[in-house]
Protein backbone atom coordinates (compact mmCIF):
# COMPACT_ATOMS: atom_id res chain seq x y z
CA UNK A 1 0.00 0.00 0.00
CA UNK A 2 3.03 2.54 0.96
CA UNK A 3 4.15 1.50 -2.56
CA UNK A 4 1.34 2.17 -4.31
CA UNK A 5 0.71 5.91 -2.65
CA UNK A 6 4.53 6.36 -2.53
CA UNK A 7 5.42 6.45 -6.47
CA UNK A 8 2.38 9.01 -7.32
CA UNK A 9 3.91 11.70 -4.62
CA UNK A 10 7.39 11.05 -4.64
CA UNK A 11 7.26 13.17 -7.98
CA UNK A 12 7.80 16.29 -4.98
CA UNK A 13 11.12 14.96 -5.68
CA UNK A 14 11.89 17.21 -8.63
CA UNK A 15 15.14 19.52 -8.75
CA UNK A 16 15.55 23.04 -7.57
CA UNK A 17 12.89 26.00 -8.36
CA UNK A 18 14.17 28.62 -9.89
CA UNK A 19 13.35 31.97 -8.61
CA UNK A 20 13.59 34.43 -11.19
CA UNK A 21 13.78 37.44 -9.67
CA UNK A 22 17.08 36.53 -8.23
CA UNK A 23 18.44 34.63 -11.13
CA UNK A 24 17.84 37.34 -14.35
CA UNK A 25 20.24 40.00 -11.94
CA UNK A 26 23.41 39.57 -10.25
CA UNK A 27 26.98 38.60 -11.25
CA UNK A 28 29.31 36.00 -10.33
CA UNK A 29 29.70 35.57 -6.48
CA UNK A 30 33.32 34.58 -4.98
CA UNK A 31 31.46 33.75 -1.54
CA UNK A 32 32.83 30.98 -0.12
CA UNK A 33 31.36 27.94 1.66
CA UNK A 34 31.27 27.22 5.44
CA UNK A 35 31.52 23.25 5.96
CA UNK A 36 28.75 21.94 7.79
CA UNK A 37 30.09 19.60 10.84
CA UNK A 38 28.15 16.49 10.41
CA UNK A 39 27.99 14.83 13.73
CA UNK A 40 29.83 11.42 13.56
CA UNK A 41 28.25 8.03 14.34
CA UNK A 42 29.69 4.32 15.11
CA UNK A 43 28.30 2.36 11.99
CA UNK A 44 25.94 -0.26 12.99
CA UNK A 45 27.85 -4.11 13.88
CA UNK A 46 27.64 -6.54 10.84
CA UNK A 47 25.72 -9.12 12.15
CA UNK A 48 24.87 -12.64 11.00
CA UNK A 49 21.37 -11.81 10.01
CA UNK A 50 20.76 -11.19 6.49
CA UNK A 51 17.87 -8.50 6.07
CA UNK A 52 16.79 -8.69 2.26
CA UNK A 53 15.37 -5.28 1.00
CA UNK A 54 12.39 -4.53 -1.35
CA UNK A 55 12.86 -5.64 -5.44
CA UNK A 56 14.21 -2.03 -6.82
CA UNK A 57 11.89 -0.74 -8.85
CA UNK A 58 12.16 -0.78 -12.62
CA UNK A 59 10.11 0.21 -16.08
CA UNK A 60 7.20 -1.75 -16.76
CA UNK A 61 7.57 -3.51 -19.74
CA UNK A 62 4.08 -1.97 -20.55
CA UNK A 63 5.30 1.65 -20.53
CA UNK A 64 4.22 3.54 -23.35
CA UNK A 65 7.43 5.59 -24.33
CA UNK A 66 7.36 8.67 -26.97
CA UNK A 67 10.02 8.54 -29.57
CA UNK A 68 12.16 11.04 -27.48
CA UNK A 69 12.20 8.88 -25.03
CA UNK A 70 15.55 6.11 -24.21
CA UNK A 71 16.30 4.20 -21.42
CA UNK A 72 19.57 2.52 -19.86
CA UNK A 73 20.93 -0.87 -21.00
CA UNK A 74 18.98 -3.85 -19.71
CA UNK A 75 21.63 -4.21 -16.96
CA UNK A 76 18.98 -3.85 -14.43
CA UNK A 77 19.52 -6.87 -12.06
CA UNK A 78 19.30 -6.28 -8.25
CA UNK A 79 22.15 -6.88 -6.58
CA UNK A 80 21.13 -8.65 -2.90
CA UNK A 81 23.32 -7.27 0.35
CA UNK A 82 25.85 -9.99 1.38
CA UNK A 83 24.63 -12.74 3.48
CA UNK A 84 26.74 -10.97 6.65
CA UNK A 85 25.30 -7.57 6.40
CA UNK A 86 22.12 -6.44 7.78
CA UNK A 87 21.25 -3.36 5.65
CA UNK A 88 20.00 -0.07 7.62
CA UNK A 89 17.79 1.74 6.03
CA UNK A 90 17.29 4.56 8.45
CA UNK A 91 17.56 7.91 7.68
CA UNK A 92 20.27 9.05 9.68
CA UNK A 93 22.45 5.39 10.08
CA UNK A 94 21.68 4.09 6.58
CA UNK A 95 24.24 1.31 4.88
CA UNK A 96 24.80 3.69 2.35
CA UNK A 97 27.16 5.92 4.47
CA UNK A 98 29.51 3.50 5.07
CA UNK A 99 29.97 4.07 0.89
CA UNK A 100 32.44 6.73 1.01
CA UNK A 101 33.84 8.70 -1.32
CA UNK A 102 32.97 8.56 -5.15
CA UNK A 103 36.30 7.54 -7.14
CA UNK A 104 37.54 10.02 -9.98
CA UNK A 105 35.60 9.07 -12.85
CA UNK A 106 36.89 9.95 -16.84
CA UNK A 107 33.63 11.44 -18.28
CA UNK A 108 34.01 14.15 -20.65
CA UNK A 109 31.89 16.47 -21.79
CA UNK A 110 33.57 18.27 -24.95
CA UNK A 111 31.64 21.11 -26.13
CA UNK A 112 27.92 19.96 -26.11
CA UNK A 113 25.79 22.42 -26.91
CA UNK A 114 22.73 22.54 -24.51
CA UNK A 115 20.55 24.04 -26.82
CA UNK A 116 20.76 21.30 -29.32
CA UNK A 117 18.13 18.32 -28.14
CA UNK A 118 20.27 15.34 -29.78
CA UNK A 119 23.67 16.71 -28.31
CA UNK A 120 22.21 17.12 -24.72
CA UNK A 121 20.01 14.36 -24.56
CA UNK A 122 22.98 12.12 -26.12
CA UNK A 123 25.32 14.21 -22.72
CA UNK A 124 22.49 13.15 -20.12
CA UNK A 125 22.20 9.72 -21.35
CA UNK A 126 26.22 9.17 -21.14
CA UNK A 127 27.23 11.01 -17.90
CA UNK A 128 24.21 8.93 -16.62
CA UNK A 129 26.61 5.94 -17.07
CA UNK A 130 29.40 7.72 -16.01
CA UNK A 131 27.22 8.52 -12.51
CA UNK A 132 26.54 4.70 -12.84
CA UNK A 133 30.43 3.50 -12.81
CA UNK A 134 30.80 6.40 -10.07
CA UNK A 135 28.29 5.14 -7.76
CA UNK A 136 27.27 1.40 -8.40
CA UNK A 137 29.95 0.04 -7.21
CA UNK A 138 30.27 2.03 -3.77
CA UNK A 139 26.83 1.16 -3.22
CA UNK A 140 27.18 -2.30 -3.97
CA UNK A 141 30.17 -2.89 -1.25
CA UNK A 142 27.49 -1.76 1.50
CA UNK A 143 25.05 -3.93 0.42
CA UNK A 144 22.35 -2.12 -0.97
CA UNK A 145 20.24 -3.84 -3.97
CA UNK A 146 21.97 -1.74 -6.85
CA UNK A 147 20.47 -1.12 -10.56
CA UNK A 148 20.82 1.86 -12.97
CA UNK A 149 17.45 4.33 -13.29
CA UNK A 150 16.15 4.70 -16.72
CA UNK A 151 15.76 7.85 -18.65
CA UNK A 152 13.44 9.90 -20.95
CA UNK A 153 13.61 12.71 -22.42
CA UNK A 154 11.89 14.62 -24.19
CA UNK A 155 12.90 17.54 -26.32
CA UNK A 156 9.39 19.42 -25.85
CA UNK A 157 7.26 17.48 -23.02
CA UNK A 158 5.87 14.05 -22.45
CA UNK A 159 3.90 11.96 -19.54
CA UNK A 160 5.65 9.89 -17.44
CA UNK A 161 4.82 7.48 -14.78
CA UNK A 162 4.64 10.18 -11.99
CA UNK A 163 3.00 12.76 -13.63
CA UNK A 164 4.06 15.42 -17.07
CA UNK A 165 7.85 16.40 -18.01
CA UNK A 166 7.91 19.02 -17.67
CA UNK A 167 4.23 19.86 -15.49
CA UNK A 168 2.79 23.64 -16.94
CA UNK A 169 4.93 26.34 -16.32
CA UNK A 170 8.02 24.38 -14.93
CA UNK A 171 11.29 23.76 -16.33
CA UNK A 172 12.36 20.85 -14.02
CA UNK A 173 12.88 17.14 -14.22
CA UNK A 174 11.84 14.82 -11.68
CA UNK A 175 12.83 11.03 -10.21
CA UNK A 176 9.80 9.01 -10.03
CA UNK A 177 10.54 6.32 -7.59
CA UNK A 178 7.62 4.50 -8.91
CA UNK A 179 9.50 3.32 -12.06
CA UNK A 180 13.39 4.17 -11.38
CA UNK A 181 13.27 6.72 -14.13
CA UNK A 182 14.30 10.40 -14.53
CA UNK A 183 12.24 12.47 -16.68
CA UNK A 184 13.50 15.84 -18.30
CA UNK A 185 12.38 18.18 -21.46
CA UNK A 186 15.69 19.43 -22.69
CA UNK A 187 14.16 22.74 -24.57
CA UNK A 188 12.68 23.32 -20.86
CA UNK A 189 16.00 23.32 -18.82
CA UNK A 190 17.72 25.09 -22.05
CA UNK A 191 15.51 27.83 -22.53
CA UNK A 192 12.72 28.54 -20.17
CA UNK A 193 8.84 27.64 -20.27
CA UNK A 194 6.23 30.13 -19.67
CA UNK A 195 7.46 32.32 -17.44
CA UNK A 196 10.14 30.13 -15.60
CA UNK A 197 13.99 31.06 -16.68
CA UNK A 198 15.48 27.72 -18.35
CA UNK A 199 19.25 26.74 -16.43
CA UNK A 200 20.81 27.97 -19.51
CA UNK A 201 19.56 31.28 -19.60
CA UNK A 202 20.95 31.41 -16.01
CA UNK A 203 24.27 29.49 -17.18
CA UNK A 204 24.96 28.63 -20.70
CA UNK A 205 27.06 25.43 -20.18
CA UNK A 206 26.32 22.06 -20.11
CA UNK A 207 28.31 20.84 -16.69
CA UNK A 208 25.07 23.20 -14.99
CA UNK A 209 22.37 21.27 -16.34
CA UNK A 210 24.43 17.58 -15.81
CA UNK A 211 24.60 18.74 -12.14
CA UNK A 212 20.94 18.93 -11.84
CA UNK A 213 20.54 15.53 -13.51
CA UNK A 214 23.30 14.27 -11.04
CA UNK A 215 20.86 15.63 -8.39
CA UNK A 216 17.72 13.54 -9.79
CA UNK A 217 20.43 10.71 -9.61
CA UNK A 218 21.18 11.76 -6.05
CA UNK A 219 16.90 10.78 -5.67
CA UNK A 220 17.62 7.12 -7.06
CA UNK A 221 20.50 6.32 -4.47
CA UNK A 222 18.01 7.35 -1.89
CA UNK A 223 15.56 5.00 -2.95
CA UNK A 224 17.55 2.26 -3.76
CA UNK A 225 19.15 2.53 -0.50
CA UNK A 226 15.68 3.08 1.90
CA UNK A 227 16.33 6.60 2.44
CA UNK A 228 13.49 7.55 -0.12
CA UNK A 229 10.98 4.82 1.96
CA UNK A 230 11.82 5.93 5.58
CA UNK A 231 11.52 10.03 4.61
CA UNK A 232 7.93 9.01 3.03
CA UNK A 233 6.91 6.75 6.15
CA UNK A 234 7.98 9.71 8.42
CA UNK A 235 6.30 12.63 6.45
CA UNK A 236 2.96 10.47 6.91
CA UNK A 237 3.34 10.58 10.63
CA UNK A 238 4.20 13.87 10.23
CA UNK A 239 1.60 15.78 11.45
CA UNK A 240 1.95 19.62 10.88
CA UNK A 241 3.05 21.19 7.12
CA UNK A 242 6.05 22.61 8.23
CA UNK A 243 7.21 18.91 9.35
CA UNK A 244 6.61 17.50 6.03
CA UNK A 245 8.30 20.53 4.37
CA UNK A 246 11.13 20.31 6.46
CA UNK A 247 11.89 16.31 6.16
CA UNK A 248 11.15 17.52 2.26
CA UNK A 249 14.06 20.20 2.17
CA UNK A 250 16.48 17.65 3.78
CA UNK A 251 15.57 15.31 1.21
CA UNK A 252 16.43 17.59 -1.33
CA UNK A 253 19.27 18.88 0.12
CA UNK A 254 21.04 15.88 0.10
CA UNK A 255 20.50 14.64 -3.81
CA UNK A 256 22.34 18.21 -4.05
CA UNK A 257 25.41 17.05 -1.72
CA UNK A 258 25.00 13.95 -3.85
CA UNK A 259 25.14 15.72 -6.89
CA UNK A 260 28.08 17.64 -5.85
CA UNK A 261 29.99 14.66 -5.27
CA UNK A 262 29.49 13.19 -8.86
CA UNK A 263 30.55 16.49 -10.21
CA UNK A 264 33.88 16.31 -8.28
CA UNK A 265 34.22 12.98 -9.24
CA UNK A 266 34.37 14.21 -12.60
CA UNK A 267 35.64 17.18 -12.94
CA UNK A 268 39.54 16.99 -13.76
CA UNK A 269 38.15 15.01 -16.93
CA UNK A 270 34.79 16.87 -17.85
CA UNK A 271 36.74 19.07 -17.61
CA UNK A 272 35.33 21.50 -14.98
CA UNK A 273 37.97 24.71 -15.12
CA UNK A 274 38.25 27.04 -12.34
CA UNK A 275 36.26 29.31 -14.43
CA UNK A 276 33.10 26.55 -14.60
CA UNK A 277 33.30 25.54 -10.99
CA UNK A 278 33.23 29.13 -10.11
CA UNK A 279 29.98 29.36 -12.47
CA UNK A 280 28.91 25.90 -11.12
CA UNK A 281 28.81 27.29 -7.72
CA UNK A 282 26.91 30.89 -8.07
CA UNK A 283 24.88 28.67 -10.18
CA UNK A 284 23.94 27.07 -6.91
CA UNK A 285 23.44 30.36 -5.26
CA UNK A 286 21.05 31.00 -6.66
CA UNK A 287 18.24 28.25 -6.77
CA UNK A 288 16.28 27.19 -4.16
CA UNK A 289 13.54 27.94 -2.57
CA UNK A 290 12.01 31.77 -3.02
CA UNK A 291 9.15 34.25 -2.30
CA UNK A 292 5.77 32.35 -2.94
CA UNK A 293 6.79 29.02 -3.46
CA UNK A 294 6.39 26.19 -1.04
CA UNK A 295 9.57 25.73 1.47
CA UNK A 296 10.23 22.20 -0.09
CA UNK A 297 13.65 22.12 -1.37
CA UNK A 298 15.94 24.80 1.28
CA UNK A 299 17.34 28.05 0.44
CA UNK A 300 19.68 29.51 -1.93
CA UNK A 301 22.43 29.72 0.69
CA UNK A 302 21.63 25.87 1.72
CA UNK A 303 21.75 24.87 -1.87
CA UNK A 304 24.87 26.56 -2.10
CA UNK A 305 26.59 25.27 0.99
CA UNK A 306 25.12 21.47 0.58
CA UNK A 307 26.49 21.35 -3.22
CA UNK A 308 29.49 22.55 -1.63
CA UNK A 309 29.74 20.31 0.99
CA UNK A 310 29.58 17.14 -1.75
CA UNK A 311 32.07 19.23 -3.87
CA UNK A 312 34.95 19.97 -0.74
CA UNK A 313 33.93 16.59 1.54
CA UNK A 314 33.59 13.90 -1.21
CA UNK A 315 31.90 11.49 1.60
CA UNK A 316 28.55 9.83 1.69
CA UNK A 317 28.61 10.50 5.25
CA UNK A 318 29.02 14.26 4.70
CA UNK A 319 25.99 14.69 3.05
CA UNK A 320 23.90 13.08 5.89
CA UNK A 321 21.29 15.73 6.36
CA UNK A 322 19.37 14.13 8.43
CA UNK A 323 21.69 14.99 11.25
CA UNK A 324 22.63 18.47 10.41
CA UNK A 325 21.08 21.23 12.69
CA UNK A 326 17.85 22.87 11.26
CA UNK A 327 19.32 26.49 10.09
CA UNK A 328 21.39 24.54 7.39
CA UNK A 329 18.32 23.20 6.15
CA UNK A 330 16.01 25.63 6.20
Amino acid sequence: MLGAVFGVVAVIGVLLVVGSALLMGGGRSTETSTPIAVPTYTPPTRGTTREPIRPTRRPTPTETRSEDTETQPEDTETVNPPAQVKLDTSLRTNSMYRAGALPRTTCRAGNTSIFSHSQLKALILKTGRCMDQAWGPILKRQGVGWSPPGYAIAAKRGRGACGDYPSPGSIVPYYCPRNNTIYASTSAMAKGNGNSLGYGQIVPWNGAIISMMAHEYGHHVQNISGVMDSWWSKTLDSTSRSGKLALSRRLELQATCFGGMFMKAVAPSYPISTGNRAKLFWFYSRVGDHPGYPRDHGSPANNHRWFRQGWDRNQALQCNTWMASSSSTS
